[in-house]
């Protein structure tokens, strides 16, 4: 029996990744059912994964952590899992930036129409 367990602990070993996130730092959150997450949001299909981009607040325990929450989410609880978080690399091009867009004074935006060609299609 002893065998068997430490053949298996060895293979659990090489797939799992110790995870350990320090306070402040930034994490994604896991959107699933047993996060509550799956429940506050409406889950469809092409829905993201993981959501916001959140602030560690406190280090529970090493599998547990207290995170910020936005007010849309605030009936959950603001303790989660460390399998439920995804550590937050920093990149420069993950900032968008908005484009402008022009408003006529009536409220309606400029609008170029488009020429289909119908010759192409078969």
């Amino acid at each position: 029996m002893l065998i068997a367990q430490s053949r298996q602990k060895s293979y659990d070993d090489q797939i799992r990744k110790p995870l350990e996130f320090e306070e402040g730092e930034h994490i994604f959150l896991k959107v699933t059912p047993t996060t509550g997450v799956g429940r506050a949001i409406k889950t469809k299909k092409l829905n993201p994964r993981y959501i916001g981009l959140f602030e560690i607040l406190k280090r529970i325990r090493p599998v547990a952590y207290r995170i910020a929450l936005p007010l849309h989410l605030s009936n959950l609880h603001d303790m989660f899992y460390v399998s439920q978080l995804r550590k937050y690399s920093p990149d420069a091009t993950h900032v968008l930036e908005p484009e402008s867009i022009e408003v006529r004074e009536d409220l309606t935006l400029p609008v170029t129409p488009v020429r289909i060609d119908d010759t192409s299609i078969k």
